[in-house]
């Protein structure tokens, strides 16, 4: 899937659309934001399909753009400290989705421990679970991969820690 002029934006999304959930779903704070940033992700690579030069994977600049609509919207919410009412009661459950309560509990904790990392470090991690080698993820990040391979390393002690304290 390197070339883009072979792909419709209707394609390109139905291929990536799962991943870029995850990461929504992962800088998310509110039960209904994933959804909210998944919408205006999707906007922005429609907004800029049109531009892609191909020098990169499509891929790599889908998770490009998904990482930044994601830090653009924490940053934003940050700084204008918004105070958004939590609805607890209503909580979004893929339909797909049967773990069972120790599966659960485990990605809770994962989520938690990545969720106190600095924004740095939670994206390389993300991208890191999504699969992706050092390379695209420094392309993505704007670091050199030698950069990548040292932070993963401390990255993954800190998860460790953090994951061994809560489990």
């Amino acid at each position: 899937m390197q070339n883009q002029s072979t792909y419709t934006f209707e394609q390109i999304l139905e291929i990536n659309k799962d991943k870029i959930y995850r990461i929504c779903k992962i800088y998310s704070v509110h039960p209904l934001e994933p959804q909210d940033l998944f919408q205006d992700v999707v906007f922005e690579i429609w907004k800029s399909f049109s531009t892609f030069k191909e020098k990169s994977s499509i891929n790599t600049w889908i998770y490009k753009i998904t990482l930044n609509v994601c830090l653009r919207s924490k940053r934003k919410s940050v700084n204008e400290n918004i105070k958004l009412v939590r609805l607890e009661s209503i909580e979004f459950i893929p339909v797909d989705v049967n773990q069972d309560k120790n599966q659960q509990e485990k990605f809770n904790a994962l989520t938690s421990c990545i969720s106190s990392l600095e924004e740095k470090s939670r994206a390389i991690i993300i991208l890191y679970l999504e699969e992706l080698p050092y390379k695209d993820i420094a392309v993505i990040t704007g670091l050199t991969e030698n950069h990548i391979a040292v932070k993963m390393k401390r990255i993954k002690k800190v998860l460790l820690n953090c994951l061994t304290n809560k489990l």
